[in-house]
C-alpha cells in the first residue's frame, strides 16, 4: 500500500518550476485530478521498532542526499514538474547535507545532528510514521521514521528479513533499479528512451562488461559454489530478497501507485493500466553489481596509453632519457606523496621491474580504438550522440576512475572520549534518485543500518553494526592488464596457445522512440563487441608489423558477484567482533576498495581486490604479448581465475594514529594504477587537517566532522600550489598595474584561506570571486606555458591524455556531465609543484628530471607566469563560465553548483559545491559487546 502523498507546501532547496516542454498547465492539471485517488489509501497504523543492541549511545550519525523516498507516482512527477512540489521524504535531507557548507565553523557534538540524521538502531514509538507488514507476512515488519522515512526492517526469520529488504528497496527504488539493471545489460536507451547520456551510459558499461544472460547466471552460481555455507545462505537471501521485490511490483501494479516513470516512458498506460512491470531475477543482480564493480571498484587500465606516452618521451629525448622522463611524471612511488598507511610499512606491489619481459609496445601512430557501436540510425548519428560516444570511451578506457569517497578516522589515543572517532562515506555522485538507499536490516545473522546500492540492498554495504562501523573509498590498484592478441587469418581470429582462435562476438541492438519522459527523436544502433580469453578487445594496433589487438582483462571480470560474501559477513554480528573479523571480511571483497573500521576501542584499515600474481618481470604498466610466458600465475581461461596476492601483501593496519583517504595513495611501494599520486593530492587537504587534530590531541565528532567540511570547501591548487606561484612573482617587484592587481587578488584570498565559499550562507556569490575566476582561468594556460615548451606538443599532449591538467569544481565527469562535486581528484598540481619548487632552488624528493618553468630560469620562469597570468585576468566570468542547460554564462556560484541529477521524473534544485561523500557518517561508539 502506498506510504506518501503529496505535499503541497515546499521546503528546504527549492527545484525549477519549468514544465516539461511538451505538457501544458490545463493537461497538467486534469492528469493529476484523475490519478490522485489511488494515492489516498493510508498505511497500517503505527507500531514501534524495537531496537537492536546499539552501543553507540545515540553518538552514531548519517546523511544521504537529497531524501529516502526514490519512487513517485505520476501525479507525484507531474505535481513536481508544474509546481515543484515534492513527494514525503524525496529531498529532507538535501538541506542539512547543503547547510553544513556554512554551517561547519560553529559545529559542536550536539549540533551535528542539525546537518545529519540520528543513526541509532531503532525508531522510538513517538517517531513511528508507519508499520506494515509486506505482502501480509507475520515475520517482518517495515517502520519508517517520521523525520527520514528510512525503512527499519525487523525479521524473525531469515527469509522473512531479506523479503522486507527486497520490498523496502521497491518502495524507495522500483525504477531506478530497473532503470541499472538495463545499463548492466547495455539496454538502457531501448527501456529508457534514447538522449544522449543514455546512450554514453549504456555504452560506457557495455564496453566493459559485455555480459551474455549465461555470463550472469554462471557468476552467481560460482559464488554460491565456490562458499559452502555462506554461499548458500546468499543464495537463500538474494531469493528472499528477489520474492520481496516482485510483491511490491504486484501491489504497486494492482492498486496503481508504481512509479510514474513506467507511465511516461510508454510502459505502462496511465489510463487504462495496461502494460507490464518485470519481475526481477537473479541475473538483474548481476547486471547491477557489474554496473557498480566497473564504476567504483575496477582500478586498472590504461596500459596502451601509458604505451603511446612512453614512445612520444622516447621520441623526444631518446630511449634511456625518454624512459626517465616518463617514469618521473607517472610517480608511481613518489616519496612525497600522502599516504593512508603512514607508519613505514612497505606493501611492494606494481613496481617497476628490473628486466621489463614480453611487453608489446605498438608501432608509432597504428594504435586505433576499437569501435563499440554500429549501424547507427536517426537521433544516434547525430554530432552529439557521436561526442557522447566519445566520451564514454575515454571513461572506460583509461586508467583514471574517477570518485570523491574519503575517510578520516583518529585512534581513541588522541580523542577526548578515548573512543575512536570517524567521518566517512563513499562518492557515488548526485542522483534524484541517489543511487544508494538508507535502511536498517535487524534479523537472524544480520544487525545493521547504512546505505546499500539500490537492487543489491539485501546487505548492508556501508554503515554500521551493533558496535562498529565501517566504510569505503576507490583505492585503484591495478587489477587490469592489456594483452596483445596476435591476430590470425583475419581480424576476428587470434592466436591462443599457438591455436588460432575465432573471437566471440557479443551483440546488443537498441531502438528507442520518442516518449513523454524523452523526446529524444527516435533512432537505433548495434553495440558489438568481440571478446577472447584475454578479455574484450579495445584496441587495434601493429607491433614490429604484426596486427594484434588488444584486449583487457580484470581480475574481476565475471566475477562481480563474489564479493556478496563480504558484504554478508560485515552484517553478520556473530562474525564481525574486532578489527581482525572486519579484515577477513573485506578480503572477501574483490572490488578495489580501501576498507576502514571504528568500533569503542580500535581502528582498522584494509585495501581489498583479487589482484593478480603476474609473471616475471611482467611491467604491469604497459601491454604484454597474450603468450603463457606473461600471463597471471596460475591463470584458468575458462573460469579467469588466477593465483592473487595474499592478503597480508595488502595495505592493512591496526589502531595507526589516524587513517586519511581520499583515493590517494594506500602505502609506501603500493602503486595505483591512475597517475597523479604526487606531492600535492587532494589526500592533503585531510591529512595536513586530521594530522594537526592528532597533534593538539582532544578530537571530538565536531572537530573530525569540520576538518572534513573545511577541506571540502578548499581548492587544492589555492592551498598547495599557489603560494610557491607567487613566490616566484614575488621574487622581483611586479610593476604591471594588471598583473599587480592580479597578484593582490590571490594573496587576499590565500591569506582568507583558499576556499571556494559564500560571502554568507545562501548569497549564491563567493568571496575571493575575482581570485577564483582568475586561478580557473589561469590554472590550465600556466600549465601549458610551464610544461609543452620543454616537452614539446607531442609529448604534452600525450601526458595530458594519461593525466589530464585540471579538475576545477565546474569541470564534467563523463556521461553524466558536471556539476557532479568531485574535484582535485586528477590533475598536473603535482608537477606544477615540483617544478615550480626546483626552480626556486627548493628540496625536492622525486623530482622531475629537468626544470621546465622557463627552461630552468627563475627570471624567465616568472616572465612567463606573469605573462599567462595577465592573460588569464582579462577573461571575463561568461568566459571562464561559458553557461550550460543548468546556467547562465558568466554565473561563477552556479557554474560549480551540484546538481542531483535526474535518473526519474522527480527533480531537485542545485546545492553549493562541496567536495565531498554523497552518503556520510559520523560515528563515536562508546561501549562494546
Amino acid at each position: 500500500m502506498p506510504r506518501r502523498t503529496p505535499r503541497n507546501a515546499t521546503d528546504g532547496v527549492r527545484t525549477s518550476r519549468r514544465l516539461f516542454g511538451f505538457l501544458k498547465t490545463a493537461s497538467v492539471c486534469v492528469l493529476i485530478a484523475a490519478l490522485l485517488s489511488p494515492l489516498t489509501q493510508t498505511a497500517a497504523a503505527a507500531a514501534p521498532s524495537a531496537a537492536a543492541d546499539d552501543y553507540c549511545g545515540g553518538r552514531c550519525s548519517d546523511i544521504l542526499p537529497p531524501g529516502e523516498n526514490g519512487n513517485a507516482t505520476l501525479a507525484q512527477i507531474l505535481l513536481n514538474q508544474a509546481f515543484g512540489t515534492q513527494p514525503d521524504h524525496a529531498e529532507d535531507q538535501l538541506g542539512p547535507y547543503a547547510n553544513l557548507a556554512g554551517g561547519y565553523p560553529g559545529l559542536t557534538d550536539a549540533t551535528i545532528n542539525t546537518f545529519f540524521d540520528d543513526a541509532s538502531f531503532g525508531v522510538p514509538s513517538d517517531q513511528v510514521a508507519s508499520s506494515e507488514k509486506p505482502a501480509g507476512r507475520g515475520d517482518v515488519t517495515i517502520v519508517r521514521d517520521k523525520k527520514t522515512g528510512v525503512p527499519h526492517i525487523t525479521g524473525t526469520t531469515r527469509y522473512g528479513t531479506e523479503f522486507g529488504a527486497g520490498y523496502a528497496a521497491a518502495e524507495d527504488r522500483l525504477w531506478l533499479m530497473d532503470v541499472f539493471r538495463h545499463v548492466g545489460r547495455g539496454q538502457l536507451t531501448s527501456f529508457a528512451g534514447g538522449a544522449a547520456a543514455n546512450q554514453g551510459l549504456e555504452q560506457q558499461f557495455y564496453r566493459n562488461a559485455p555480459y551474455t544472460e549465461a555470463d550472469l547466471q554462471a557468476q552467481i552460481d560460482s559464488a554460491v559454489a565456490d562458499n559452502g555455507a555462506r554461499g548458500q545462505q546468499a543464495l537463500g537471501d538474494v531469493n528472499a530478497y528477489l520474492a520481496g521485490i516482485n510483491a511490491y511490483i504486484d501491489a504497486s501494479d494492482g492498486g496503481r501507485y508504481f512509479p510514474g516513470e513506467y507511465d511516461l516512458t510508454g510502459h505502462k498506460d496511465p489510463i487504462t493500466n495496461a502494460g507490464t512491470i518485470d519481475h526481477f531475477k537473479v541475473t538483474d543482480l548481476v547486471a547491477l553489481a557489474s554496473v557498480i564493480g566497473s564504476l567504483f571498484g575496477s582500478g586498472g587500465g590504461g596500459e596502451v596509453n601509458n604505451a603511446v606516452s612512453l614512445l612520444a618521451a622516447q621520441a623526444k629525448y631518446g630511449v634511456e632519457e625518454g624512459t626517465k622522463v616518463w617514469e618521473s611524471f607517472r610517480e608511481r612511488n613518489d616519496p612525497e606523496a600522502a599516504l593512508t598507511v603512514h607508519d613505514g610499512q612497505s606493501f611492494p606491489y606494481g613496481a617497476k621491474p628490473a628486466d621489463a619481459k614480453g611487453q608489446a609496445l605498438p608501432d608509432a601512430g597504428s594504435v586505433t580504438e576499437e569501435p563499440l557501436v554500429y549501424d547507427r540510425t536517426g537521433s544516434a548519428a547525430t554530432a552529439s550522440a557521436r561526442s557522447m560516444s566519445g566520451t564514454a570511451a575515454k571513461a572506460t578506457l583509461g586508467s583514471a576512475r574517477r570518485g570523491m569517497s574519503n575517510a578520516l578516522v583518529v585512534s581513541g589515543k588522541y580523542t577526548a572520549s578515548g573512543h575512536p572517532v570517524a567521518v566517512f562515506g563513499p562518492q557515488t555522485g548526485y542522483f534524484a534518485p541517489q543511487l544508494l538507499m538508507l535502511q536498517e536490516i535487524q534479523g537472524p545473522g544480520i544487525s545493521a543500518r547504512g546505505a546499500s546500492f539500490a537492487g543489491l540492498s539485501m546487505y548492508v554495504e556501508l554503515g554500521r553494526g551493533q558496535d562498529y562501523s565501517w566504510s569505503a573509498t576507490t583505492s585503484g590498484q591495478d587489477i587490469i592488464d592489456t594483452y596483445a592478441v596476435e591476430l590470425c587469418q583475419d581480424d576476428y581470429h587470434y592466436l591462443f596457445h599457438g591455436t588460432c582462435t575465432a573471437m566471440d562476438q557479443v551483440e546488443r541492438k537498441n531502438a528507442w522512440k520518442p516518449t513523454l519522459a524523452d523526446g529524444t527523436a527516435a533512432g537505433s544502433y548495434t553495440m558489438r563487441a568481440w571478446r577472447t580469453k584475454y578479455g574484450p578487445v579495445e584496441y587495434r594496433a601493429t607491433v614490429g608489423g604484426k596486427k594484434v589487438a588488444y584486449t583487457s582483462l580484470r581480475s574481476s571480470y565475471l566475477h562481480e558477484a563474489d564479493s556478496i560474501i563480504g558484504f554478508q559477513m560485515l552484517n553478520d554480528p556473530d562474525f564481525v567482533k574486532g578489527p581482525q573479523d572486519f579484515q577477513s571480511a573485506a578480503q572477501h571483497i574483490n572490488y578495489t576498495f580501501n576498507w576502514f573500521y571504528a568500533d569503542s576501542r580500535h581502528t582498522a584499515y584494509y585495501n581489498s581486490g583479487d589482484n593478480p600474481v603476474r609473471a616475471s618481470g611482467v611491467d604491469a604498466e604497459f601491454p604484454v604479448w597474450a603468450q603463457p610466458a606473461y600471463e597471471w600465475r596460475n591463470w584458468n581461461p575458462a573460469t579467469n581465475t588466477a593465483d592473487y596476492t595474499p592478503a597480508s601483501s595488502h595495505p592493512n593496519s591496526v589502531d595507526q594514529d589516524y587513517y586519511i583517504s581520499w583515493n590517494n595513495k594506500q602505502a609506501k611501494d603500493y602503486t595505483t594504477a591512475s597517475w597523479g599520486d604526487g606531492s600535492v593530492h587532494r589526500g592533503n587537504l585531510l591529512d595536513d587537517r586530521v594530522k594537526k587534530l592528532v597533534v593538539a590531541g582532544g578530537v571530538t565528532r565536531a572537530k573530525l566532522t569540520q576538518a572534513m567540511a573545511d577541506a571540502a570547501l578548499a581548492d587544492l591548487r589555492a592551498e598547495d600550489v599557489l603560494p610557491d606561484l607567487l613566490k616566484v612573482i614575488d621574487s622581483s617587484a611586479v610593476t604591471d598595474p594588471t598583473a599587480a592587481a592580479a597578484v593582490g587578488k590571490l594573496q587576499a584570498w590565500v591569506s582568507a584561506g583558499a576556499k571556494r565559499t559564500e560571502t554568507s550562507p545562501g548569497s549564491k556569490t563567493y568571496a575571493n570571486a575575482d581570485a577564483i575566476r582568475i586561478l580557473d582561468a589561469w590554472w590550465p594556460q600556466l600549465v601549458k606555458a610551464e610544461f609543452e615548451p620543454g616537452l614539446g606538443s607531442d609529448l604534452y599532449t600525450a601526458f595530458t591524455a594519461n593525466l589530464p591538467t585540471d579538475e576545477a569544481p565546474s569541470a564534467g565527469h563523463g556521461p553524466t556531465g558536471s556539476h557532479a562535486g568531485s574535484s582535485f581528484q586528477y590533475g598536473w598540481w603535482s608537477y606544477v609543484d615540483k617544478d615550480i619548487r626546483a626552480v626556486l632552488g627548493e628540496d625536492v624528493q622525486g623530482g622531475l628530471p629537468r626544470k621546465y618553468c622557463g627552461g630552468g630560469s627563475l627570471g624567465n620562469c616568472r616572465d612567463s607566469l606573469i605573462s599567462t597570468l595577465k592573460q588569464a585576468s582579462a577573461l571575463t566570468a561568461a568566459q571562464v563560465y561559458p553557461g550550460d542547460d543548468q546556467c547562465s554564462a558568466g554565473d561563477q556560484w552556479c557554474a560549480d553548483s551540484i546538481t542531483q541529477r535526474a535518473l526519474g521524473g522527480i527533480k531537485h534544485g542545485r546545492i553549493g559545491w562541496q567536495n565531498r561523500p554523497t552518503f556520510q557518517q559520523v560515528v563515536e561508539f562508546t561501549s562494546h559487546r
